[in-house]
C-alpha cells in the first residue's frame, strides 16, 4: 500500500511538537487538515498511533516504533535533498522558527539575521524575542539563542560568542554608599535582581586567588526585573548594584551613566550559544543560520569596544 509522504511528515511534526496546534502553526496549515492527515495514516496502517488528550498527544507502542523508523527515513531523505542542493548551490528554502532573548535579539541578532534573509529570499523566518525560558522542543522552534550555562541535555549547542558581565552602579549610588571591596560585602547592598531566576538570587564572581573556583554571594534587593535593559535603567537611576551583560551595559559605561565596581573581581562570564533539537540530522537552513552567526560574532565584539 502506498502512503502519502505528507501524512508521515505531519505525524512526525505532531510528535516532535507535542500536539496538533503547534505543529499546525509550524506547517502553516489548519489543525483540521493536520488531524485529517493523522487519521488517514492510522486508517491505512490499521493501527492507533497517538493517544489524544486536552494536554496534547502521546505515542502508542505502535506509534513509537513507527515514529522511530520514519523519523530516520525522513531525515535521510532531507539529507539527500540537501546534499544535492549543496552541489548545485541552490538557495535556501525553508520555514524557520527562532527564539532569542529580547535585548540581544533586537540589538545584535536581528540586524545580522535580517541581512541574511535579504540574501536568501527563500527563507521564511518567525523570530520570537522573549527573556523568559523558552521550551525549544515544546514550542516548535528550529533554533534558539541562549545566554548562560547550558543545562538542557535534550538540545545540541554551538558556541557563538563570550558574554562578559560587569558589576556596576550609577555615580550617584557610588557617592552615597560605601562600595563593596569584596564579594562578601555585596550582600550588604541593595541589588537589582533578575526576576526570571528560578532560584534564590545569587551572583558568582571570578576567583581573586586565580584557583578557578568562583566566589558566590546571595544578594538581596527590592527591585526584581525580568529584562536586562530595565535592570540597566534601574542601575542608572541609582536603585542599587547590578550584574549585567556587557552588551547591555556598554553604552552606559562609556558615557558615564554607570561605573564599574570591583573590576579586579568581575562576575563569572556567560556564553552565547545557538541551540537546536538533538536530532540525527540538522537541516541545511538551520546549519546555514548557525554558521552565519558564528562567523558574524567571531573576533572583535562590538560591545567590547567601550
Amino acid at each position: 500500500m502506498e502512503h502519502d509522504l505528507g501524512d508521515i511528515r505531519a505525524f512526525i511534526q505532531v510528535v516532535d511538537h507535542g500536539g496538533v496546534s503547534i505543529a499546525a502553526t509550524q506547517m502553516s496549515v489548519a489543525k483540521s487538515v493536520l488531524s485529517s492527515r493523522i487519521a488517514r495514516l492510522e486508517r491505512q496502517l490499521n493501527t492507533k498511533l497517538l493517544h489524544r488528550s486536552s494536554r496534547g498527544v502521546t505515542l502508542t507502542d505502535a506509534g513509537q516504533r513507527f515514529y522511530d523508523r520514519m523519523r530516520d527515513v525522513i531525515s535521510r531523505l532531507q539529507e539527500a535533498v540537501d546534499e544535492v542542493a549543496d552541489g548545485v548551490e541552490a538557495d535556501l528554502q525553508a520555514k524557520l522558527r527562532i527564539t532569542a532573548p529580547m535585548t540581544f535579539g533586537t540589538v545584535h541578532l536581528g540586524p545580522k539575521l535580517f541581512a541574511f534573509m535579504r540574501d536568501h529570499p527563500g527563507l521564511d523566518v518567525t523570530l520570537d524575542l522573549n527573556d523568559r525560558y523558552v521550551d525549544i522542543l515544546g514550542g516548535g522552534y528550529d533554533l534558539g539563542v541562549r545566554i548562560g550555562r547550558m543545562q538542557d541535555s535534550a538540545l545540541m549547542a554551538r558556541r557563538i560568542a563570550a558574554s562578559r558581565r560587569v558589576l556596576c552602579c550609577s555615580p550617584e549610588y557610588a557617592s552615597s554608599h560605601d562600595l563593596p571591596r569584596s564579594v562578601e560585602e555585596i550582600a550588604e547592598h541593595d541589588c537589582i535582581c533578575y526576576g526570571n531566576a528560578s532560584m534564590a538570587p545569587y551572583w558568582q564572581f571570578q576567583s581573586r586567588q586565580g584557583d578557578g573556583e568562583p566566589q558566590q554571594v546571595v544578594v538581596r534587593g527590592r527591585t526584581h526585573l525580568n529584562n536586562g535593559e530595565s535592570m540597566r535603567d534601574a542601575a542608572i537611576a541609582g536603585v542599587g548594584l547590578a550584574a549585567l551583560p556587557l552588551f547591555i551595559a556598554a553604552s552606559a559605561l562609556q558615557d558615564g551613566r554607570l561605573i564599574e565596581v570591583m573590576s579586579e573581581t568581575p562576575p563569572v562570564p556567560d556564553a552565547i550559544h545557538a541551540v537546536y533539537p538533538q536530532t540525527r540530522y540538522v537541516s541545511r537552513a538551520v546549519r546555514a543560520v548557525i554558521d552565519m552567526l558564528v562567523a558574524a560574532f567571531d573576533g572583535a565584539l562590538s560591545w567590547e569596544d567601550s
